[in-house]
């Protein structure tokens, strides 16, 4: 029976206001982003509540534990509360099952390890993918940061330091004598910080830098894993796949925000970091490696995005860590693609909507990680993000097609649909993009059994269609410009010839409500 014409306006109403609530809670979200960088120990009630709105979304699928960052005691710009994902439940079995990590253990090993890294950014889990964490992290710290903070230690802690304790010396080598001052002390807190990669069973370290290390005033002031002289990361596969840093995106501001022909230049001085990636990954992916440094912004991202999704949909159960520099522009910028691209497939918080999980990526991959967002240089990648969604719609990106072959299963979980009536409203732009999507002919459902640290099996998924993963995004994209237009904005550059500022702009307005056409651009 067709519903009355009341039911069906309060219907509308209600689907309306839904919306509304949610894009003006993202444009809070943005407004104090770009007024507010975090710090663990001046939280505000305003960042409580986002804090307890990223554990809300969190546990809609997940069973979690938290590592204790109170006052940032272990990092001063993490998470007061940081999210380890135990395994995937739904609401009705989520409190049958025990938890099998030992948080304790994690916890002490965060603590002793943190030292390892620049400014403390230790290796943190922040993505469980089919039993597999992928983490996000700093690159290891120089010897100039470790001695300074060792002396901090040493004379703010009364003459002692038990930064690792008696327990957590590592071995050396009987040809100790060789050894000088720097090489135990790299010993200790590297040999912490291999202890935690392996409690998380991470097996693949994918740098993002552009430089072996990084140098300031004639001094190094960071390393790498790639250049470490003694060989204590060998045990692990390292990817170098060099990525541009957030002042690189000044340009992309400059060309009026448009990536395409946007080519970094790699003939600067600092730039001696090679593109190195092992042979088993590149065979199946049908690109030419070779030919990196000629990519502009968008076929590097998304050649990039690729490889990590190769990565993590290997056979193994081996996790990955992403890191660049201090981990907080271009690191957050491959882990929100790689939990974005993963959430349009259904294979990770599946019950989520286009509306909560941009705010979770937002407020817990970007501010609550210390993102400082008032560098406009911040802003640009970040911006540039959210918007490169477009980017990767197509089912190349898809990890379905990255695991077929795997057991299908009937039963299917996606992210909570509000009526139809209430979604053509609330995103008027996903029909025609539904209906403009070339059909996929690979319809089969495909499952995959849950691995590593979960303690049973999750249930398989149906592979969404090319059109299902598109409206996905394009539905994020969307509810993203438009809070974004309505608080930090764009701005021209004034001498550009380029009308593309022009189309953002349009795009701004029809994510707001100013434009009648039901086209993405």
């Amino acid at each position: 029976m067709a519903a009355s014409p009341s039911v069906s306006g309060s219907l509308t109403a209600s689907g309306l206001t839904l919306s509304g609530r949610k894009s003006e809670e993202i444009a809070d979200l943005i407004d104090l982003f770009s007024k507010t960088q975090y710090r663990a120990k001046e939280v505000s009630r305003r960042v409580e509540t986002i804090e307890k709105r990223c554990l809300e979304l969190f546990g809609r699928d997940y069973k979690y534990s938290v590592i204790h960052n109170t006052n940032g005691e272990v990092c001063g710009h993490y998470p007061q509360q940081i999210v380890f994902l135990e395994y995937e439940s739904t609401e009705l079995h989520k409190d049958r099952f025990e938890s099998t990590v030992q948080i304790t253990k994690l916890q002490d090993l965060v603590n002793r390890s943190k030292m390892a890294r620049c400014r403390g950014r230790f290796v943190c889990p922040v993505i469980l993918y089919n039993g597999k964490h992928i983490c996000r992290s700093s690159t290891l710290a120089g010897w100039g940061e470790l001695y300074g903070r060792t002396g901090y230690n040493y004379i703010f802690s009364g003459g002692t330091d038990d930064t690792w304790g008696a327990e957590s010396e590592p071995e050396v080598p009987e040809d100790d004598s060789v050894r000088n001052g720097d090489s135990q002390l790299f010993d200790k807190v590297r040999g912490l910080d291999i202890k935690l990669l392996r409690y998380l069973s991470v097996h693949y370290i994918c740098d993002l830098m552009v430089e072996n290390k990084k140098v300031k005033f004639g001094l190094n002031v960071t390393s790498s894993e790639k250049v470490d002289k003694a060989q204590r990361y060998a045990d692990f596969t390292l990817l170098s796949v060099p990525y541009p840093g957030c002042e690189f995106f000044k340009d992309y501001k400059d060309r009026d925000y448009t990536a395409e022909g946007l080519v970094f230049n790699w003939n600067q001085d600092f730039v001696d970091a090679p593109l190195t990636i092992p042979a088993c990954f590149t065979k199946n992916l049908n690109i030419n490696w070779s030919e990196y440094q000629s990519w502009d912004l968008v076929h590097q991202t998304q050649n990039y995005l690729k490889l990590l999704l190769h990565i993590i949909n290997s056979d193994d159960e081996s996790g990955l860590l992403v890191h660049c520099i201090s981990g907080w522009d271009r690191t957050p910028l491959f882990v929100s693609l790689l939990r974005l691209s993963l959430w349009a497939d259904g294979a990770v918080h599946a019950s989520l909507e286009p509306a909560e999980i941009l705010y979770l990526t937002i407020a817990y991959d970007w501010f609550l990680f210390g993102r400082n967002f008032i560098f406009h240089s911040s802003r640009q990648i970040f911006f540039f993000c959210f918007n490169f969604l477009k980017h990767i719609v197509s089912e190349k990106f898809s990890t379905f097609g990255m695991r077929k072959g795997h057991t299908s299963s009937p039963q299917t979980v996606l992210w909570n649909r509000p009526d139809p009536m209430h979604e053509r409203l609330a995103h008027p732009l996903s029909q025609e993009a539904k209906s403009s999507s070339s059909s996929s002919s690979n319809q089969s459902e495909q499952g995959f059994a849950r691995a590593g640290s979960s303690p049973m099996s999750v249930p398989g998924r149906r592979c969404p269609s090319p059109s299902e993963r598109q409206v996905r995004l394009e539905a994020v994209r969307e509810v993203f410009l438009a809070a974004y237009s309505s608080t930090v904005g764009l701005k021209s550059s004034a001498t550009s010839p380029s009308g593309a500022i022009t189309g953002l702009l349009e795009q701004f307005a029809r994510g707001v409500g100013l434009r009648g056409t039901n086209s993405i651009i």
